[in-house]
């Protein structure tokens, strides 16, 4: 039987970008993606810069923000609700855990320090985090005391922190998970626990109830700090983690190249022919950049940059399109 089918292709780069690093984040507003965060040595923040990548004609820029513009930090997450950005957590060149919040207004380029201290989710890094058209959703992390489960979500509207009721110990606290909004659900897939791990939970933001889910299908190898999106009532992840390094963060652990999909209506899933044979497939990474989005009008999953099998960082942009008959991507 015949594997379902996508297709990768390298985006060419022009302007001064952000380079090489791992660790940073992504998001996509229209038709430009703003890259934000990150490392080249291990553990240590790049810049503080709000990088701007044209998708329509490929050319990076640095915005010209103004506000409360964020520090330096690694680990942290980005995701955007409009035309609005937002940036949680991370951890700084001291090695701190964070908890700021802040917002981006894409057409101001002004910087918002909306949260901080006691308001909202505890200081973490490595976390996850997604959005809906009114939330933005916060799960787990490394934490100031060891792994966190929590979920919590913003309201862009209300302007107002939610924490949603804790899962239980099915749910072991983790890092580097993946998060995704698929049928009105909020789905969190693998992390790190000390070990690789292989579980799903699903939670109802209408009911407020997790559940633990049960996959069928080629499922994927336990790992982390993978690439994760949610396309239509699919979830899709790539690459990741699957076996650590002994060094931990300084090393480079045992990466995947593999794309995969979960139907979370069957809860069945597939291995993706991705068309590594192409030269145009990113390989095996972790530790990514990556956002949803549209590149020339297809749906798809944005990938920058990240950490590779032999420990060097890298820089290059991919972007996977689902095509084929099943229509998957729509």
């Amino acid at each position: 039987m015949a594997l379902p089918q996508g297709k990768w292709i390298k985006l060419e780069q022009k302007g001064k970008g952000p380079g090489a690093r791992s660790s940073h984040a992504i998001t996509i507003v229209g038709q430009k993606a703003y890259a934000f965060g990150g490392e080249f040595t291990p553990r240590v923040p790049v810049d503080n810069n709000l990088y701007v990548f044209d998708l329509t004609d490929l050319t990076w820029s640095v915005a010209e923000a103004s506000g409360d513009v964020p520090p330096p930090r690694v680990g942290v997450t980005m995701t955007a609700v409009g035309d609005t950005i937002y940036v949680f957590g991370g951890r700084d060149a001291d090695h701190n855990e964070l908890n700021e919040f802040y917002s981006f207004d894409t057409s101001t380029n002004k910087w918002v320090l909306l949260s901080s201290g006691e308001s909202g989710p505890v200081h973490r890094s490595y976390h996850s985090a997604a959005a809906d058209g009114r939330r933005v959703y916060i799960f787990g992390g490394c934490g100031v005391a060891g792994r966190l489960n929590d979920l919590w979500a913003y309201d862009v509207v209300d302007k107002t922190w939610i924490k949603f009721p804790a899962q239980g110990e099915s749910c072991k606290p983790r890092g580097g998970p993946g998060l995704a909004v698929a049928q009105g659900k909020i789905w969190v897939v693998y992390g790190f626990s000390g070990v690789e791990l292989d579980d799903i939970h699903c939670f109802d933001p209408d009911n407020e109830k997790w559940a633990q889910v049960e996959t069928r299908g080629e499922k994927p190898t336990a790992r982390s700090v993978f690439s994760t999106v949610g396309i239509g009532k699919y979830i899709f992840i790539y690459g990741g983690e699957v076996d650590p390094s002994d060094l931990g963060h300084l090393g480079a652990g045992m990466f995947s190249g593999q794309l995969y999909a979960l139907d979370t209506e069957t809860l069945v899933w597939e291995r993706w022919e991705d068309g590594r044979s192409s030269g145009e497939h990113p390989g095996e990474r972790g530790w990514c950049a990556f956002a949803p989005g549209r590149q020339n009008g297809e749906v798809g999953l944005l990938v920058y940059g990240g950490n590779s099998p032999s420990n060097d960082r890298l820089d290059d942009i991919f972007f996977f399109t689902p095509t084929g008959s099943n229509e998957k991507g729509k």
